[in-house]
């Protein structure tokens, strides 16, 4: 069984019984990237302060690397990089990382190696001699994860990383988490950019409104109904009627995916209920005289999970609140 870094049981911060997050239980296993995913405003920064020790919890318990939240000798192994944040601006970049070496105690025959190392790979070689008031939103963001990088922390903890950065930006600090993932990290990824994260989350949890509504791995979430595009001749509205037992929703569709209003279409979005019913949808195609050219499952995105379980959650506000893991 995996090792597990964080564990949270009915973990609730909350202020005078409203906002933060409420009845939280989750466990984030050793060396992988879990995405805290909902929208501005969920409680999802809210969490993270609560583990750190930041903030106090209003009810249920959590620990992190073994030992109870706010334990100092956790703290010297994890990393943060807040949301919002302000450093001294009258400091040179270099400078920021010396004090933040300095108070993370690493050694100083091992400080000028590893502040060299982060600033190359955060991007800001050659730039560390300005100071940081002159620095641009997405420099200001890259030094922070430095920071946070620091201590070589074994839990990290990235509160919407990629929130300031142009396109590139988002690309080298995707591919920092999966090298940080491969040195054996567990990177804690706060965000609301959902195709951000989809390439790099191998597990995640969809907080809304304050309440955790599932989690697992993501994957797994987004396997609740099968589709499919289906190209083929002979496929009308009443082939389908006739499949109504096995076919979900049929839609046809042009050659750049939209909704085709079109007398005759060979292409069709098709939806089942699983995976295992395409072979029968096949044979019945095939029996009913359509020709089948081609059958293509379709690999969902993370934003089609996350909508799917947050609108299916906004539209029962009566249902159980206990939280689904898959």
């Amino acid at each position: 069984m995996s090792e597990m870094v964080i564990e949270t049981w009915g973990l609730t911060k909350q202020y005078e019984g409203r906002g933060g997050f409420r009845d939280i239980t989750l466990q984030v296993p050793r060396g992988i990237v879990y995405g805290f995913l909902g929208p501005n405003g969920a409680g999802k920064s809210t969490f993270v302060r609560t583990m750190l020790g930041l903030l106090h919890p209003t009810g249920g318990r959590a620990q992190m690397l073994g030992r109870p939240i706010g334990d100092p000798e956790a703290r010297r192994k994890v990393g943060y990089l807040p949301e919002l944040f302000r450093y001294q601006d009258w400091l040179t970049g270099r400078q920021l990382l010396e004090m933040h070496a300095s108070l993370a105690g690493v050694a100083r025959t091992e400080r000028k190696r590893r502040i060299d190392t982060l600033l190359e790979r955060v991007g800001l070689s050659g730039r560390e001699g300005e100071k940081i008031k002159g620095y641009s939103k997405g420099m200001q963001q890259r030094i922070g994860l430095a920071c946070a990088l620091l201590a070589d922390p074994d839990l990290i903890f990235l509160d919407e990383p990629t929130s300031a950065l142009d396109p590139i930006g988002r690309r080298d600090v995707r591919d920092l988490i999966v090298e940080l993932r491969e040195q054996g990290k567990t990177i804690f990824l706060n965000s609301h950019l959902l195709n951000e994260v989809e390439s790099v989350c191998d597990q995640v949890a969809i907080i809304h409104r304050s309440d955790m509504i599932v989690q697992g791995d993501w994957r797994r979430l987004s396997d609740v109904h099968t589709q499919v595009v289906v190209r083929a001749t002979g496929l009308t509205e009443a082939v389908w009627q006739q499949l109504s037992s096995l076919v979900l929703q049929a839609q046809p569709m042009d050659e750049a995916g939209s909704v085709a209003d079109t007398e005759a279409p060979t292409r069709w979005m098709v939806q089942v209920e699983r995976e295992e019913s395409l072979p029968l949808l096949v044979q019945r195609l095939s029996e009913l005289g359509v020709l089948l050219y081609e059958l293509t499952p379709q690999q969902p995105h993370l934003e089609d999970v996350f909508l799917h379980w947050v609108q299916g959650k906004e539209g029962q506000p009566h249902v159980d609140d206990r939280q689904v893991v898959l």
